[in-house]
């Protein structure tokens, strides 16, 4: 699959997550198979300012190619400088954020909120692509509330302004994460333009992507929920839509023992006092299921140390 001049490896990619897809986890999915991965969401706001902590959400490795960076913000003229900025860098794509349904997101007019502005999504997406040498791609979602649906305009807008693919979410930003994903908007959103069009929402299980890349006609699947704690879910999809064959979810001793290795991973790119409270959620996740899980993470959350926690993980292997 090929977006704008970037020849992806397959079409599953990875979700840009606020305090997820950090370089580790991007780089575990990768290990797995994800064709596609983007960074957390960046705040145009805060690169334009010099933000060290905005910054540090920009490193990548090389590893990781193809990378995207997502960024957020609702003035043109600075989506236009910090895409032209961020283009200098080693990064293959720049995502422009139209999704994120956060309240201190949307009420700045930044995110979803972008949905009820038109016009401003116009500007932004023609500020981005003009400044930019990368290829550049929007996650949106369905629309802003059930009576304000307009996935299909808004993509057929942000094409005429150059964007290369576009990423539709079939939720409105009043969903949230709540009810069934409407992949019926997907559908309609393929239908209205020519650039490729990534299907996201509602991806858990290898049979899902199928059945979305199958119903939408959809060029990509974006999972999101479905990868935390589930890094295998790509490798499991990509056998399953090549073969028909469904591989054996990962034992409770596997999750166990990715969980570790997350872990010392995490170790070698952050300091320690960061990364326990990170890990926190992701080992939540890696256990969900198993027996005791609820016992082990209330341990895990009282705990400081790497040692701690990695002696509780081994423990119970």
């Amino acid at each position: 699959m090929v977006i704008g001049n970037v020849n992806v490896d397959n079409i599953l990619f990875l979700a840009p997550m606020a305090g997820v897809t950090d370089l580790t986890f991007r780089l575990i999915c990768k290990e797995q198979g994800c064709g596609l991965t983007y960074t957390e969401m960046v705040s145009a706001k805060g690169l334009y300012y010099n933000s060290i902590r905005t910054y540090e959400l920009l490193k990548i490795d090389d590893r990781e190619h193809p990378i995207g960076v997502q960024i957020f913000g609702s003035d043109p003229n600075i989506m236009g400088k910090m895409a032209a900025e961020l283009s200098k860098t080693d990064i293959d794509l720049i995502d422009i954020n139209m999704g994120c349904p956060a309240p201190k997101i949307t009420k700045n007019g930044e995110g979803s909120a972008l949905m009820r502005e038109p016009d401003r999504v116009k500007d932004i997406v023609e500020a981005v692509v003009s400044s930019s040498t990368k290829p550049i791609t929007v996650k949106m979602r369905k629309g802003w509330d059930k009576d304000n649906v307009n996935a299909p305009y808004i993509a057929k807008l942000v094409e005429e302004a150059g964007a290369s693919a576009v990423t539709v979410h079939g939720r409105t930003r009043e969903d949230f994460y709540s009810g069934r994903a409407d992949w019926d908007v997907i559908k309609e959103v393929k239908k209205c333009v020519d650039i490729p069009v990534i299907g996201n929402g509602d991806i858990f299980t290898p049979e899902d992507a199928k059945q979305m890349l199958d119903y939408t006609g959809c060029d990509a699947v974006m999972i999101g929920r479905g990868a935390q704690g589930n890094p295998w879910i790509f490798k499991r999809t990509l056998h399953y839509l090549e073969t028909g064959e469904l591989l054996s979810p990962p034992t409770w001793e596997e999750r166990i023992e990715m969980a570790i290795r997350h872990l010392e991973m995490a170790l070698k790119i952050k300091d320690e006092r960061i990364v326990i409270p990170e890990m926190r959620k992701h080992i939540g996740w890696y256990l969900k299921g198993i027996k005791g899980a609820a016992n082990i993470r209330a341990m895990v959350n009282r705990m400081d140390t790497a040692d701690e926690v990695r002696a509780l993980l081994n423990s119970i292997i």
